[in-house]
């Protein structure tokens, strides 16, 4: 396995009083797609939002290419690190190619204006999300899933080697949560794209992923393969539900089946 780029150690969050991430540890190898999965208010998103800077921790150490986080200035975080929303705020008015240029902000000085380079990485990351032909369409005119190739063409633009997808996949339909993760899929296999994606779907998460970590109750409790991960004592203890697990068709990955708490009991 390459060399850990992100490297998260005891760290620990709180909400006022309420703990939210408790002494959780994680290491992510260079060019790995890692899926953090567990119950709502697990503490996935709080997480993500951590290693994006945007959260401060309570104690621990999150470390970005051997680099500790908290000092490296906002840009220089930018750089390395990219963040995709579940919800992303839409600038009202802005159009689309506009939007994706963005990206470019932490490469650029405080008076500069994007250059002819800035303007080609902008159309190259148009070109591999498959947003071109809207291009010059207001973004609030966009459905679920073209804002969502929107934000992520942005966090190409933006030219890091680590991208965080917060639940990628919520709220679209089953052609578009395909369509989005086969997009991260390939832009990874083309570069040395390393992805950190919190994912509610299991069967998505084990299709997708080379490894999981579960987290329970703020730590991660069990991480692994997709096979080593989603097994039926682990989901029942964590999920609190009776599932049946079978192996993908062509993939050979684990398929989650909910069973009926009535037939359960």
């Amino acid at each position: 396995m390459s060399e850990s780029v992100l490297e998260i150690r005891n760290v620990s969050m709180s909400y006022g009083d309420n703990k939210i991430i408790n002494e959780l540890n994680l290491s992510v190898a260079e060019g790995e797609f890692i899926g953090i999965i567990g119950p709502n208010g697990c503490g996935k998103t709080t997480l993500l939002n951590a290693v994006s800077g945007s959260m401060k921790i309570d104690s621990g150490t999150i470390f970005i290419q051997q680099c500790e986080l908290d000092k490296l200035s906002p840009k220089e975080r930018a750089r390395i690190v990219s963040f995709v929303p579940q919800n992303p705020v839409l600038p009202i008015g802005f159009i689309v190619e506009e939007i994706v240029l963005m990206g470019r902000n932490p490469h650029l000085g405080l008076l500069d204006w994007e250059s002819a380079k800035d303007i080609e990485i902008v159309h190259n990351a148009l070109r591999l999300s498959g947003t071109t032909k809207f291009k010059d369409r207001l973004i609030a005119t966009l459905s679920g899933g073209e804002i969502q190739r929107v934000f992520i063409a942005r966090a190409l633009a933006q030219e890091s080697s680590i991208m965080l997808l917060d639940e990628p996949t919520a709220h679209l339909d089953i052609g578009f949560q395909t369509g989005v993760l086969d997009l991260v899929e390939n832009i990874r296999k083309q570069s040395s794209l390393t992805v950190v994606a919190a994912i509610h779907d299991l069967t998505l998460a084990a299709q997708y992923c080379d490894r999981l970590f579960l987290i329970e109750e703020g730590s991660v409790t069990v991480c692994g393969t997709p096979s080593e991960v989603i097994t039926q004592d682990n989901i029942r203890r964590v999920f609190g539900v009776h599932v049946e697990i079978m192996l993908h068709p062509i993939y050979n990955t684990p398929v989650v089946l909910p069973i009926s708490s009535r037939i359960a009991s």
